[in-house]
């Protein structure tokens, strides 16, 4: 008995280059957010202190920007996953910065929001290490198997 194959596939070059383009979207209207978040003055836990990981936080939405840019042309399985592990890489680095300055006020809440932040950051710090050890794993299969 055979399976009949689907007519399309949702990994097909064009979902995945509309997928990149969705994420360069996506990457510059958080880049422009991150940069004007104080200004704007909707978010009354977050402190000046924003300040301090912004250029981290900013690097990291630019190098997610240029790499969906060049994954649009090129998206090779070994390079996909060479650049997810390096974009990880500074992920972790900006997210630790933010456990680092961890720059939130919930001091007007009753409840303890900034326990539950650092949990979420330690979540996420978990995961992107996890998803960096895959990538790289993922990256040194592409290229003992061509």
């Amino acid at each position: 008995m055979t399976v009949a194959q689907p007519t399309h596939t949702w990994s097909s070059s064009g979902t995945r280059r509309f997928g990149y383009v969705v994420a360069i979207a996506v990457n510059a209207a958080m880049l422009y957010v991150a940069h004007n978040v104080l200004a704007w003055d909707v978010l009354p836990w977050l402190t000046a202190e924003w300040e301090e990981v912004l250029p981290i936080v900013s690097f990291s939405l630019m190098v997610s920007i240029l790499v969906n840019l060049i994954y649009v042309a090129y998206d090779a399985p070994w390079f996909k996953s060479l650049t997810q592990a390096f974009m990880a890489g500074i992920a972790l680095a900006a997210t630790i910065q933010i456990f680092r300055v961890f720059p939130f006020d919930f001091s007007a809440y009753e409840f303890n929001w900034a326990f539950v932040a650092r949990a979420v950051l330690v979540l996420a710090l978990v995961g992107i290490t996890l998803g960096m050890i895959t990538e790289v794993v993922r990256f040194i299969r592409a290229l003992s198997h061509p």
